[in-house]
């Protein structure tokens, strides 16, 4: 398995609406093959602060899964409501409840 884990600090005033896409993210990649969990979270005390928690089948699935037609439009109508990417983790997933 192959995991990634990463904070996302939104524009000033722009978190709900980047949360937006990227749940349209997580609804589209029902169709990417190889995809187990994508998770949006935000952090209460932090107002810009998104957190976004993946588990794929590989590392393959999750490059793959960036050349998806509704992936791509979505990485447009989201990258202009980014400040930054702060923290980026790739992680192995060894478990855990929802996990083959």
């Amino acid at each position: 398995m192959y995991g990634r884990t990463g904070k996302i600090i939104a524009q000033p005033g722009q978190r709900d609406a980047l949360v937006k896409v990227l749940l349209r993210a997580a609804e589209a990649l029902g169709e990417a093959e190889g995809c187990y969990l994508y998770v949006v979270g935000q952090v209460p005390d932090e107002a810009d602060t998104i957190w976004i928690t993946e588990v794929w089948r590989s590392a393959a699935d999750h490059r793959a899964s960036l050349d998806l037609e509704a992936i791509q439009a979505l990485i447009r109508d989201g990258r202009p409501l980014i400040a930054s990417m702060t923290e980026s983790y790739e992680v192995i997933p060894v478990g855990g409840k929802g996990l083959p």
